[in-house]
């Protein structure tokens, strides 16, 4: 327990000096064209009780995590499987461990004038961009947790007649389920830094549109406070992955 508290001290302590510094960074810097005044922790903080009094912001604030969780989902979806294939061949791995290497390196956003015209503005291309993000963590950890599976339990498996479908439901899902937690809180971590861009391609809600419409209303309060809601927001995505992976480690 002590340790937990020493924890929580220490992280609030850092949490304090991060505020003391946008503090010192915005009266040492900000001073020109009164901008302190727009960016300073009191103007932003006041502009965030403001807007969370408001209905609005809860809508953006749903949109957005509503395209990340299908962006999550579309991910999983192509990922795990994909991932328990290239884990149990190897000669599949070696195949297609360049392709997907090369692909992982290309930047989602860099797709986005591809996808934009291909796809048209609107909900799909911002779908395919953050499954496209979200896929390589997911796929890449679930492989490496098949190749990391004791080959003890697969040869009981085996010694015991098990079909594939029972090796694969009884041994290789329950193994590498704290791997593709891991793949999933690394892509949580990739689809929130891709989400706001991607919200910048002609639609209407969402937390990167709101940016955009509070930078047309030079309302730069409310852009900051903004961006610290989304630090907020991604923060208690990634505590919620890091909980239920502990959870299951730990079970």
């Amino acid at each position: 327990m002590g340790k937990h508290v020493l924890h929580g001290t220490l992280g609030a302590a850092g949490l304090l000096g991060l505020l003391l510094l946008w503090w010192l960074g915005v009266h040492l810097f900000g001073e020109v064209d009164g901008l302190s005044a727009r960016f300073s922790p009191q103007a932003t903080f006041a502009s965030l009780i403001e807007l969370l009094g408001q209905g609005e912001v809860y809508e953006h604030v749903w949109v957005s995590l509503k395209r990340i969780l299908i962006g999550l989902l579309l991910a999983l979806m192509m990922g795990v499987p994909l991932g328990l294939l290239v884990g149990s061949y190897r000669h599949l791995e070696s195949a297609t461990s360049p392709a997907f290497q090369f692909l992982r390196m290309i930047s989602p956003l860099s797709w986005m004038p591809i996808v934009v015209m291909l796809m048209g503005v609107g909900d799909q291309p911002i779908y395919f961009l953050l499954a496209f993000a979200a896929l390589w963590p997911i796929l890449l950890n679930t492989a490496a947790g098949v190749r990391q599976l004791d080959p003890r339990w697969l040869q009981l498996s085996r010694s015991l007649s098990a079909t594939r479908w029972e090796t694969l439901r009884k041994v290789i899902i329950p193994g590498v389920i704290g791997h593709v937690l891991t793949g999933v809180r690394l892509a949580i971590g990739i689809l929130w830094i891709v989400l706001v861009p991607c919200e910048m391609l002609g639609v209407s809600a969402g937390l990167g549109y709101f940016i955009l419409d509070t930078r047309d209303r030079l309302a730069y309060s409310e852009l900051m406070a903004m961006v610290l809601l989304i630090g907020v927001l991604g923060f208690m995505l990634d505590a919620l992955a890091r909980g239920l992976h502990r959870r299951w480690v730990h079970a």
